[in-house]
């Protein structure tokens, strides 16, 4: 095992990247060396991590001519797809956020706490799942492997942060609908149907996402799933009504013992006192929160639940960086 890792965070400056850097510092992994890289905008400014400054380097076509072990890539769709595979020709093994690799047969799509095998299966790349898609796949495999999901039914609530920071600041501007950065609309006071852009099917991109996604994690290619994204007036953490219909008949005692007992899962289901999953306690937090646990009697073997999770943490950050653990810990 090498004495010192040399772990490169693409994207550093931004949103995610300085969740990142944040989750990082909590973790404090031994034995790694890190180089922040972004564009040439943000190059050159110092960013104070780990006790003391690092200066950005400006990322381009040379920067991992210098070798890698590793690099967390966190700074959207274009840049991955640009400057990963030049990572990954000079030995680095890229983790990448975005969306570009995620359907690509050859490149596991990876939530630690559900298919952790997969991780092992790269070539090079391995990616990490739209957020929205990340939080729903704990409590799902908690389920799917004892009762087998027969159909799904995704409803979002996702918050403005989901969009960036000009998403933040849409949301910040309030009912200014002169100066939107990122939102269609003014998100104060509404809720815009509408993530990523509208397919030729009428579903959104976000909408697609999560059911290719899903069905490439949990290995089941043909489940049926629709889905429904939803932009709301929320700082941070997503929400998600989400409909199960299994294949076998449970007891929701049951499902409520496989849900406290699945890694990363914080069961919060005491309606007659009010206790429910709010982004506002999500938030900050690593652990997925589960709850409003209750039968769908209009169908038979059907469920509901209710699950809020911090997109930038463990839709995004936190994931990243757990399948960097995984990757340090077998090498």
């Amino acid at each position: 095992m090498p004495s010192n890792y040399k772990v490169a965070i693409v994207g550093a400056s931004g949103l995610v990247g300085r969740t990142v850097l944040r989750v990082l510092e909590e973790k404090t992994l031994p034995h790694i060396s890190y180089t922040l890289f972004s564009s040439a905008k943000s190059a050159g400014s110092k960013i104070r991590f780990l006790g003391q400054d690092y200066i950005i380097c400006e990322l381009n076509e040379t920067s991992f001519d210098t070798h890698f072990d590793y690099a967390i890539f966190c700074a959207g769709g274009s840049v991955s797809e640009k400057y990963a595979p030049i990572a990954v020709s000079k030995g680095c093994i890229v983790i990448d956020n975005s969306s570009v690799f995620r359907m690509h047969p050859d490149v596991p799509l990876v939530v630690p706490e559900v298919n952790p095998e997969d991780i092992f299966s790269h070539h090079g790349i391995i990616a990490n799942p739209n957020c929205s898609t990340i939080q729903a796949m704990l409590p799902l495999k908690a389920i799917d492997r004892k009762y087998t999901i027969k159909r799904i039914v995704y409803s979002t609530y996702q918050a403005v942060s989901g969009a960036g920071r000009f998403g933040i600041e849409d949301l910040e501007n309030r009912a200014n609908e002169t100066d939107l950065k990122k939102l269609p609309y003014s998100i104060y006071n509404n809720c815009i149907p509408h993530i990523d852009v509208f397919m030729e099917h009428g579903y959104t991109k976000e909408e697609y996402k999560m059911i290719e996604e899903t069905r490439k994690i949990l290995h089941h290619p043909h489940l049926p799933i629709t889905a429904t994204a939803v932009r709301v007036p929320v700082t941070n953490c997503h929400g998600e009504s989400i409909n199960l219909e299994l294949e076998k008949e449970f007891d929701i005692y049951d499902i409520r013992l496989l849900l406290e007992n699945f890694p990363g899962i914080l069961v919060v289901d005491h309606p007659e006192k009010n206790f429910y999953p709010l982004a506002s306690k999500a938030n900050g937090n690593d652990e997925v929160f589960v709850g409003r646990i209750r039968r769908d009697f209009s169908i038979k073997n059907g469920i509901n639940l209710w699950v809020v999770a911090d997109n930038l943490r463990k839709g995004a950050a936190t994931n990243a960086i757990q399948i960097l653990e995984k990757l340090l810990n077998n090498s």
